[in-house]
């Protein structure tokens, strides 16, 4: 943070005379840093979106889960479920997001980003492999609508552990009779795929007629985080000259009541209300249909709670709240073009993904469980530490051998003991591991976030440990033959094939390549060839992509080593 003192742009070293090792990057403390898949530039953000639930408004976990699903297990046992039901207990150990239901065989999934089966659980039962290889054949799955269901959102939590008690339940249950794609007791079948039915039925009546939201509001403290820097968040936006938009799902009263909560401290900001923080309210945004075709904006009446009739059409006013609408429509009446927007939000399709591929929005995904991550991460450094120490006891025993090798090494026991060690370690996460992985393979939802998030971080707070004028760049996502060769590995070249893609006279492969070049006649126009181009022409981050950037324009001749950056372009965030 700046303390009044003019900026000084350092000089980057001569690399020529200085080692990279002794290099230090800059990095900030973990728990405060945002996490960079493709390159941002925030100066060329002019309005921040937001999302409400798990975004400014996080659920203290695990009593809201715990809540939510008292209240799930209650609404199935109203519409015919055994009252059995009720002894459930929610056990915050068991589930974690981004896991797929089977709704033929009922088992929770936990997959890579191509489908590959890295965990299957049929109630609270983990199926060995080959009961895998029996149901999935190639241990593999693919992604249909109407057969998985992902359950990708922290709503889905208790909803998730629901569905692992329900099926455990009937499986150990002697009264019903057990089918590879349901139950059956008496003269009644209940499939798999009626029983999700049911329990997503259940959840999505208790997010619009049951007790789940009266009951968050009656106990904002239990169960809502509040924290007085993201008022402080909000008024740095606006005072940059960006705007702030919020864009929620949920209806006017309950919107109310947590924004409330959370931007209301009299005592250190004075008596204000909270659509002041606000350039444009939008509640009842029905994401993702909001970023397609969308719905009619009205403008809600505060004091009644009622909305307007016919198609708003402007202008957007701070201090009034809207209902409805679409992205198109709001982008227009605030004047914002697509790069223009960055939006954060909790949920990878409804948030993230809906507003990157349709409508072009820079996007920021706020993670929770990443907290919990990068704990693990690093205090379980001893076991990243012992899987290191294996993987080289394993490469010390091929080390010397090659094709000629008829006699195979034993690794059993470096192989059990790598198995033991990735054991402790994705229980170091949870019953069901990592959000991210699983061993050394990344999950569905790993591949989501690195696919559509621009930026990722662990809360919105984050944001109070960057300027607004800060260059997001991503670090080199490496191929496994750029991440496991050292840059001086390579030696003995001259026995490799090589494809030459260089015009130095030195090589041999050129000089052959320079002779069948058409020799010029003067009675003949001299053959063309392309100029190595002098300025940056290749998009190396979508956050240099623009035209108007001006470090694009800059010629490669006039960079040297002793050029000047500024402080806070560090490469990895």
């Amino acid at each position: 943070m700046s303390n009044g003192e003019p900026l000084i742009s350092p000089t980057i070293p001569n690399t020529h005379n200085t080692s990279n090792q002794n290099l230090k990057v800059f990095k900030r403390d973990p728990q405060h840093r945002i996490f960079v898949n493709r390159g941002l530039h925030l100066d060329k953000i002019k309005f921040y979106g937001f999302d409400m639930d798990y975004t400014l408004a996080v659920y203290k976990s695990p009593v809201y889960e715990s809540m939510g699903f008292d209240h799930l297990k209650a609404r199935l046992v109203d519409i015919g479920y055994p009252t059995d039901f009720l002894r459930f207990e929610f056990d915050p150990a068991f589930p974690v997001r981004g896991l797929w239901f089977d709704k033929i065989y009922g088992n929770l999934l936990k997959v890579d980003s191509h489908g590959n089966i890295l965990v299957c659980i049929h109630g609270f039962r983990f199926l060995k492999p080959h009961e895998v290889q029996e149901l999935y054949p190639n241990k593999y799955i693919q992604l249909e609508d109407n057969r998985l269901y992902v359950l990708n959102t922290l709503f889905n939590i208790p909803e998730t552990y629901m569905l692992a008690c329900i099926i455990n339940y009937f499986e150990t249950n002697k009264e019903y009779s057990k089918t590879k794609t349901g139950v059956t007791y008496s003269n009644i079948h209940m499939s798999f795929k009626s029983i999700f039915q049911d329990a997503r039925a259940a959840v999505d009546w208790l997010h619009s007629h049951g007790d789940l939201k009266s009951s968050t509001m009656a106990n904002l403290e239990k169960y809502v985080h509040k924290d007085d820097r993201l008022p402080i968040l909000l008024d740095r936006i606006r005072q940059i000259g960006a705007k702030t938009v919020l864009i929620t799902n949920s209806g006017y009263e309950y919107t109310d009541k947590i924004m409330t909560y959370l931007l209301d401290f009299p005592e250190k900001y004075g008596s204000r209300h909270w659509t002041s923080y606000w350039d444009c309210v939008v509640v009842d945004a029905m994401k993702p249909l909001f970023f397609e075709d969308g719905t009619i904006l009205r403008v809600v009446d505060t004091e009644t709670g009622a909305l307007s009739i016919g198609h708003h059409l402007g202008p957007l006013k701070s201090g009034e709240i809207y209902s409805g609408g679409s992205c198109e429509v709001v982008s227009r009446l605030l004047g914002a073009k697509g790069s223009d927007v960055l939006y954060v939000g909790d949920h990878i399709f409804g948030d993230i993904l809906k507003s990157k591929k349709i409508r072009g929005w820079r996007t920021f995904l706020i993670i929770p469980e990443l907290t919990t991550e990068l704990q693990v991460w690093t205090e379980k450094k001893q076991l990243f530490d012992n899987l290191t120490r294996i993987e080289s006891a394993l490469s010390d025993i091929y080390k010397h051998l090659d094709s000629s090798t008829l006699e195979r090494p034993d690794t059993s026991i470096i192989s059990q003991k790598l198995r033991a060690v990735v054991h402790e370690l994705d229980m170091s996460y949870g019953m069901l591991g990592s959000l991210f992985r699983s061993g050394s393979r990344q999950t569905f939802f790993a591949s989501q976030v690195r696919r559509y998030a621009d930026i990722y971080a662990a809360s919105i707070l984050n944001l109070l440990h960057y300027p607004f004028c800060y260059m997001f760049r991503a670090p080199a996502m490496l191929m496994p033959h750029e991440a496991t060769v050292d840059h001086y590995s390579v030696n003995d070249v001259d026995s490799m094939p090589i494809v030459f893609r260089s015009r130095s006279s030195s090589d041999a492969g050129c000089d052959a390549l320079a002779s069948k070049r058409p020799r010029e006649k003067s009675t003949e126009q001299a053959v063309s060839w392309p100029e190595p181009p002098l300025k940056v022409v290749h998009i190396h981050d979508d956050g240099d992509s623009e035209e108007d950037n001006s470090e694009s324009s800059l010629s490669l001749h006039s960079v040297n080593s002793n050029c000047t950056f500024s402080p806070d372009n560090e490469h990895i965030n």
